[in-house]
Formats: C-alpha cells, sequence, structure tokens
C-alpha cells in the first residue's frame, strides 16, 4: 500500500486572481516552502474553494489563506465530511472571512461582516480588526497542542488583531489569546457589527487561534498572518505602535519573519501530517 501523502494549498483572494490586500504571492511561497520540504509529500494548489470537492478526496491535509474565497454548497458539505472522516485543516487569517455587505448606518455606507455555513464548518467567525498594531500574544500552554510546541508563553506580534466569535466554544481548545477591552478602530475604518461576541466573559480576553475536533478530523485556525505590498496594500492608517503619524509601511510581512510564527508553522505542518497514512 502506498504511503504518499498529499496536501492542498489554496491561497487567494476574491475576486479571482485579486490580491484583496494582502501580498498572496509572498504568503503562497511562504506556505510552499514549508510542505515542499517535507519528503514524500505531494502538494497542489488553488486560488479558491472552486470544486473542492474534486480535491479532497485523496488529500490528508488543508491548508487556506485566502481572504475572500470561502466554500459553500457542495464544497462546503464535501469539506465537512472530509473533515468527519479524519482531515486536517490548517485555516489561516482571513479563512474566517467571507462576504461582506453594505449597510447604512448613522447616514453612512458601511460594510458588515455575514455569517454563513463554511463559519459552522471552520468553527470561528471573523467581525473586524483594528489597524495594524503591535500586541502581545499568550500561549495557552497548559493541556498542550503540537502545533505549540517550543514556542514561549508570550511573544509580540505586528499584526492585525482580528477579533473572532467562537462559533462552538465548547469544543474548541484555545491556543493562541491576547488582551484588548475594546476595539479601537477609528470610525469608518474595517466593518461594522452589532454585538462584539468576540470577546471572551472576562471582558478582556479575545481569542487569536485554537484547535477544534470534527469527527475523527480537526481544525487549527489562527487569525495571525497579515502581509502586504505598497501594490497590495489597502490599509489606510495604522496604529502608533507601528507609526507614529499611522502612516502604513509600504512592504508589510509582520509575523512571517519573527521565530514565533515560524515555529508555529513548522509545527501545524507536522501536526497536519501526522494523521495521514
Amino acid at each position: 500500500m502506498s504511503t504518499a501523502k498529499r496536501a492542498h494549498l489554496i491561497a487567494g483572494g476574491f475576486p479571482p486572481g485579486s490580491s484583496a490586500g494582502h501580498d498572496m504571492d509572498y504568503a503562497r511561497l511562504q506556505l510552499l516552502q514549508r510542505l515542499g520540504g517535507r519528503q514524500g509529500l505531494a502538494v497542489t494548489v488553488a486560488n479558491d474553494f472552486h470544486d473542492i470537492e474534486r480535491w479532497l478526496p485523496g488529500t490528508d491535509f488543508l491548508v487556506t489563506y485566502v481572504a475572500g474565497p470561502y466554500p459553500e454548497g457542495e464544497g462546503n458539505a464535501a469539506l465537512q465530511a472530509w473533515l468527519e472522516a479524519g482531515g486536517r485543516w490548517l485555516a489561516l487569517h482571513g479563512t474566517s472571512g467571507g462576504k461582506a455587505v453594505k449597510r447604512e448606518r448613522d447616514g453612512q455606507q458601511v460594510k458588515q461582516m455575514v455569517r454563513a455555513e463554511h463559519h459552522d464548518t471552520l468553527g470561528c467567525f471573523f467581525l473586524n480588526h483594528p489597524p495594524l498594531a503591535e500586541f502581545e500574544v499568550a500561549v495557552a500552554v497548559a493541556g498542550g497542542h503540537p502545533v505549540l510546541a517550543g514556542l514561549p508563553e508570550r511573544f509580540a506580534v505586528r499584526d492585525e488583531l482580528y477579533l473572532i466569535e467562537l462559533r462552538d466554544p465548547a469544543a474548541s481548545h484555545v491556543l493562541l489569546t491576547t488582551e484588548l477591552v475594546e476595539d479601537p478602530s477609528p470610525p469608518g475604518f474595517g466593518f461594522v457589527y452589532d454585538e462584539d461576541t468576540s470577546l471572551l466573559p472576562d471582558g478582556k480576553t479575545r481569542v487569536l487561534g485554537y484547535a477544534r475536533d470534527v469527527g475523527a478530523g480537526e481544525v487549527v485556525y489562527v487569525g495571525l498572518g497579515h502581509c502586504h505590498t505598497g501594490r497590495t496594500n489597502t490599509q489606510s492608517r495604522v496604529d502608533a505602535s507601528i507609526h507614529a503619524d499611522g502612516v502604513v509601511p509600504p512592504e508589510f510581512h509582520g509575523v512571517w519573519e519573527t521565530e514565533a510564527f515560524d515555529r508555529l508553522l513548522e509545527n501545524a505542518v507536522g501536526w497536519g501530517l501526522a494523521a495521514a497514512p
């Protein structure tokens, strides 16, 4: 019997071919380099979830870094079934997003994210992120998880602090958190929401990463990972912790250039392939 393994990487924006505010080429290459270094591993690549039901059979490990694309209909059903059968999914950054709609609020046009079926499959829903900032990430060492091996208990990052709502908190093993009492997004920045469901009961903690069992399979989601170039940037401002005048860096690779995130990704690839035959 063959012991060959296969990973499927989805990295891209919406509409198809768009960077959607991210340096997709950089992120795709970084992830391919980590996957490509594994002996005996075949890797397939896509820009979005279109026809994912054709690619999941025979796939052991799914990795996604997207801004806009999301699975729906037959594709989402196939992803749910694949997870339940033992698949492992590393979902990064904008994977918790999806579709936004325009609304009018206080006489202004704003954007609001819409909960969809894929958020229940993934286990979380993206509300918003404040401007790029420096903040501290805490590692939930209690109980342990292979993805956290060798990480310091705390480390500083420069990134978008994703505000995510856990869709299945009772079944979610929290891996990474940070503290933020209130969303500091200035008026007109990012997305609006009706209720801040990303804030945990202690009134200050936000989940940045978690693991969640789905049948015989597992999802690991990590909200970190923004990157852009001058050509792909859509940020209008940054926090003073990045630049005193709020000027957006023309090139930003943030956590991708840190030891902690590098370790996390290496661990995640090892975890994702560990259950494969």
